[in-house]
């Protein structure tokens, strides 16, 4: 399959951050993408990624001055996790998972993940990105993998969430929504999209919100202070559910891949106390993904 236009390296040489993360802080949302040679691409894929292999992300784990990885099973490799469960077994175990399974998984296919390092699978729901799932199969693969103690990642645009909503709020687990929902920053922190999203994190306390990926979000740019109060309102309204990542290496972005040092240097204007970026950054994702 050919290069698609979203194809873009990730950042070649990110800055340095002004912020220093906490001692064991968690880069709770990244992604490994083969090498193709050793670990191919689904062929159902919507884009093709860069090769970003394990190596370069514990590498710029050290440099940004994260502790941890928590890596994330992308559309590119499709429900074939064998990238995910290398780069958790060589982590010395610092990286833990989140796999996309199908429903015909065979409980020992469930078992082995879980020894990897996995506590989670991903549900997405972003047209451009995947075909259609029916609901009734991603409710039998929820309850195949509640009984582990994992949760469920959702992944979705914040216009859609009327139609899903009920869907999500069925789920038997912890549920962990990606990038904030992806608001529409222009809309403003009123609008009724974003009151929804709110209002399901407030009735319903097994939701977890990630505060990441101001740059898929940002109108302006860099260093993307129009996402800033939409993560600033989550983490202050939620601080015991609320985690943060890096989302490298920032696959099938438009135009190009961020700077993750500019990144990291966000954490501080959306979670303002030492407090609120301990718990963002440590005592949150902790119990989530290394409670054992």
């Amino acid at each position: 399959m050919a290069m698609s236009a979203g194809y873009i390296p990730f950042h070649p040489n990110p800055s340095k951050p002004r912020y220093q993360p906490p001692p064991g802080a968690v880069d709770a949302h990244c992604h490994v993408f083969g090498p193709e040679d050793r670990f191919p691409y689904a062929p159902e894929r919507k884009y093709t990624p860069c090769d970003a292999p394990k190596e370069k992300l514990f590498a710029l784990r050290d440099f940004l001055g994260f502790d941890r990885n928590v890596i994330v099973q992308a559309t590119a490799h499709g429900k074939d996790n064998a990238a995910l469960v290398d780069a958790m077994l060589n982590s010395n175990g610092r990286a833990r998972g989140v796999a996309t399974v199908g429903e015909e998984i065979t409980k020992d296919e469930l078992k082995r993940l879980h020894a990897a390092g996995v506590r989670g699978v991903r549900f997405n729901f972003v047209r451009r990105l995947v075909d259609f799932t029916p609901r009734d199969v991603l409710e039998r693969i929820a309850k195949r993998v509640a009984p582990l103690g994992w949760h469920i990642v959702i992944y979705f645009e914040m216009a859609d969430l009327a139609d899903l909503e009920s869907f999500f709020t069925s789920l038997p687990t912890e549920v962990v929504v990606d990038h904030m929902g992806r608001p529409e920053v222009q809309k403003g922190l009123d609008h009724p999209d974003f009151l929804r999203y709110l209002r399901l994190l407030d009735q319903h306390r097994n939701f977890w919100s990630k505060v990441s990926c101001p740059e898929r979000l940002t109108v302006a740019g860099a260093p993307y202070d129009d996402v800033v109060p939409f993560a600033k309102k989550i983490v202050e309204s939620f601080p015991d559910r609320v985690l943060w990542g890096t989302d490298w290496p920032h696959p099938n972005m438009p135009k190009e891949a961020p700077d993750d040092g500019v990144l990291v240097d966000v954490i501080p204007k959306i979670a303002v106390t030492p407090a609120l970026q301990q718990k963002l950054l440590v005592d949150n994702p902790m119990p989530l993904y290394w409670s054992d």
